[in-house]
């Protein structure tokens, strides 16, 4: 689990950092579970992982919406993107690179989507403060909590339609990221949780499309090599759990945001 306290290398013995989070259960699947999943094969999931998502366009009856200068940008997410416990490293490039503009991270780790609507909804939006842009990237807790905490397919793209929707009725531009690869993280990884992250990972790609958000940045091929579903071990390094990445994966995630949605910032 992505736990504030948890990320180091010792992430096994870790616990849940947030103590008003949903808590997901420490023991492994139960072997009946698991069962129902050992038929799926890695290949499958090769199979249908396809094409990277490119940024997405506006389709032909939707007119895309003008770009607006980057100015103040919102980060949601997890300790992928927390810099307080070792995560967010595309963050600090970002905010090298664009030094005229103002960042508020706000991601936890620890976090799922749902508890990054609560605290939009109760905490940040509340603030009143202004932005011009939102970086939105979670989703991975929520995938292996499926049986702990019943985060469905479902839940997780109705938590991310809220998210997406409160920011857009502000007039807040939202880059949606898609879920990374973490096929190496054994203890909670399954073949049918990696299909479920393939089918979430379809419909963010998908919300550009349908003016849900402005632009989206697929990470899952982005940082993956080899088996689509595994992280390279290079942009990992130094962590092993087959979850998180390190410098390197956050230096390339960074350069992606740069190349796209982060192309005019100054």
């Amino acid at each position: 689990m992505l736990a504030a306290a948890c990320f180091s290398l010792f992430w096994p013995a870790c616990q849940h950092a947030d103590p008003k989070a949903t808590p997901l259960s420490a023991s492994a699947p139960q072997p009946s579970s698991l069962a129902k999943t050992a038929g799926a094969s890695t290949a499958a999931l090769a199979a249908t992982s396809a094409a990277p998502l490119a940024t997405a366009s506006a389709p032909p009856d939707r007119a895309e919406p003008p770009r607006k200068r980057i100015d103040s940008v919102l980060i949601v997410g997890d300790s992928l993107s927390d810099e307080k416990v070792g995560g967010g490293g595309f963050v600090k490039l970002l905010r090298q690179r664009c030094p005229s503009v103002a960042f508020d991270n706000r991601a936890k780790g620890g976090f799922m989507v749902n508890q990054m609507r609560k605290r939009l909804e109760t905490e940040i939006l509340p603030e009143g403060r202004r932005y011009s842009h939102a970086i939105v990237f979670g989703g991975v807790n929520d995938l292996y909590s499926d049986q702990t905490a019943n985060r469905t397919l479902t839940r997780i793209e109705a938590d991310l339609s809220r998210i997406y929707e409160d920011l857009r009725q502000r007039g807040v531009q939202v880059i949606a990221i898609t879920v990374s690869p973490w096929g190496g993280y054994k203890r909670w990884y399954t073949p049918e949780r990696g299909q479920n992250t393939l089918t979430l990972n379809a419909w963010i790609g998908d919300q550009a499309p349908r003016g849900n958000v402005a632009e989206t940045l697929d990470s899952y091929p982005l940082l993956s090599c080899g088996a689509p579903e595994l992280l390279c071990p290079e942009l990992a390094l130094p962590f092993k759990d087959g979850l998180h990445f390190g410098k390197l994966g956050h230096e390339k995630l960074g350069e992606a945001l740069m190349r796209g949605p982060f192309r005019d910032c100054q």
